[in-house]
């Protein structure tokens, strides 16, 4: 779905980085959508031993996606399980918290200045512009008041967005996942799938819609949205007698836990723009051949752009692409596992069917 144009943008937007441990590059490119609805966050850095990174794909405008890349990982930095150890609980209150924070005259606000010509979010206006108070970028949950206004009422965005994230602190890597972005890592050549993709036909997803009052028609959520999990789409929330996670369509995370062992190469987060196109185990072969030659990270993702872009408008290759790789910059001593959070996964190959064994709602 979606309005394409008569000829693709195949300008990329593209950055490179590195710390100590590991470099990664980022890149994304518009395509033939008419709009570019996705976003993303890199921070090698997001404090002295972890490292951030993230893909959002938005879908009905770029404003929860753009949301996502500027407060998810602030929040996650300062949420109390976080700061006790526990990345895998952070990050699924974090990933939850974001809905909270779009509703009401605040989230309207944050929205309208994120928010791309008139997004589906109660008719926000281009050009819309507000002065932020001081502090108010840190995100932090005490910095969040409710304001009075005339969208005080405001139920948050009918827009959405999928999250797909991957935590790095010492030799763990923590993903959480909404939706149908993906984090693969290749160990020792072998694409290992790190997130699902929650498409409503799943059995935990059915289920849940079923249960929450949804149906699934031609594979989407009441006929609308081919998601099961996304961050924003309220339209789907709104039964007061349920938990977020119980929802037709809930922002809960799959949490998977793994230790990062000498076998492990690197590590890709991409929108479904790039999965459409290529299984996991194509993404790491041609990454692999790509890193023979190239240095430069960004470059790989651009080729691999380059590579899904479709010839003329319509069907896979035509979305939106980002896509984030992170490469290990010297073999990673295994470490016995960590008894908080979710245990340590043994990995998979990937497949059209499987991925890493996660932890569901």
């Amino acid at each position: 779905m979606g309005v394409y144009l008569s000829s693709p943008k195949t300008d990329k937007a593209s950055e490179d980085g590195e710390n100590a441990k590991l470099r990664y590059g980022v890149s994304s490119m518009q395509g033939w959508r008419s709009t570019m609805e996705d976003a993303h966050a890199a921070y090698p850095d997001l404090d002295a031993s972890t490292s951030f990174f993230g893909v959002y794909d938005g879908h009905g405008g770029q404003a929860v996606a753009k949301f996502c890349a500027k407060y998810l990982h602030q929040q996650v930095l300062k949420h109390e399980a976080y700061l006790a150890g526990d990345i895998g609980t952070a990050l699924e209150k974090t990933f939850l918290r974001m809905d909270e924070m779009m509703r009401g005259q605040r989230g309207w606000r944050e929205l309208a200045i994120l928010g791309d010509k008139i997004d589906k979010v109660s008719g926000m206006i281009e050009g819309l512009i507000w002065s932020p108070r001081s502090g108010e970028a840190n995100g932090h949950f005490d910095d969040w008041p409710s304001e009075d206004g005339p969208h005080s009422e405001f139920h948050g965005p009918n827009s959405g967005s999928t999250a797909c994230v991957a935590i790095i602190r010492d030799n763990q890597l923590v993903v959480a996942n909404a939706g149908d972005s993906r984090c693969v890592i290749s160990r020792k050549g072998q694409a290992c799938n790190l997130s699902k993709d929650h498409k409503p036909e799943l059995d935990i997803e059915r289920d849940r819609i079923l249960k929450a009052g949804g149906f699934i028609q031609v594979g989407r959520v009441n006929g609308s949205l081919n998601l099961a999990r996304a961050i924003g789409d309220m339209e789907f929330k709104q039964n007061k007698t349920l938990p977020a996670e119980k929802q037709i369509v809930t922002a809960y995370p799959d949490i998977t836990t793994i230790e990062l062992c000498e076998d492990d190469e690197f590590l890709v987060l991409a929108c479904d723009g790039i999965w459409d196109c290529m299984s996991s185990q194509q993404l790491v072969d041609y990454v692999r051949e790509q890193l023979n030659t190239e240095n430069k990270l960004s470059t790989v993702c651009e080729k691999v752009f380059d590579r899904c872009l479709a010839p003329t408008a319509g069907g896979e290759g035509c979305d939106n692409m980002t896509m984030v790789l992170v490469q290990f910059k010297k073999p990673v001593h295994t470490t016995a596992p960590k008894q908080r959070q979710p245990s340590s996964h043994h990995l998979q190959p990937s497949s059209s069917n499987s991925s890493a064994e996660t932890k569901d709602n």
